[in-house]
């Protein structure tokens, strides 16, 4: 089991930040799909650039936690059990590579991210999250370009982390 190079249409170049923004998510969200498209469970598992712990299954731990974080919990505000985290391990999405299928890890990966698409779709971006920290509140337009940098930071490690295994580069 592999996982398949995803589709990856280039981002809107122009129109309506309620589009530019979910497309340029997208974008991202797929560029991590395609970093780990073709390798098998070892080789996503692998910690290939020492000393770091970063490997490109835990950043798709990592993000389908985050999908899961910033738009079901936090925007939305629904009570959701957040992947990998657990309280002896709060990283386990890092942490814990044994304790899902890569089956299960992309299945989860990609639901958390239609989720946020279907949670998102049409919403006012100067919507506010329903849970935030006192003083800390946010609108959907931040939680978009919050997600878009998480995403391209992770991406340029999975970009690093993918040559050092098998030698691949590019976008």
């Amino acid at each position: 089991m592999t996982i398949q190079k995803p589709d990856r249409p280039e981002p809107v170049r122009f129109g309506p930040e309620s589009l530019q923004l979910p497309s340029f998510l997208d974008y991202y969200r797929n560029t991590l799909l395609d970093k780990c498209s073709g390798l098998t469970f070892e080789q996503l598992a692998t910690r290939a650039v020492s000393p770091s712990n970063l490997t490109l299954l835990g950043l798709l731990r990592h993000m389908t936690l985050v999908e899961q974080s910033w738009f079901q919990h936090r925007f939305a505000g629904l009570d959701v059990e957040l992947s990998y985290m657990t309280p002896d391990d709060p990283d386990g999405d890092f942490n814990d590579l044994r304790g899902a299928s890569l089956d299960e890890v992309e299945r989860r990966y990609l639901d958390a991210c239609a989720r946020s698409r279907e949670l998102c779709e049409g919403g006012d971006l100067d919507q506010f999250a329903l849970r935030t920290d006192p003083g800390h509140e946010r609108d959907l337009r931040w939680i978009y370009i919050h997600m878009i940098e998480e995403y391209a930071r992770h991406c340029g490690h999975a970009d690093l982390l993918r040559e050092r295994i098998d030698g691949e580069t590019g976008d």
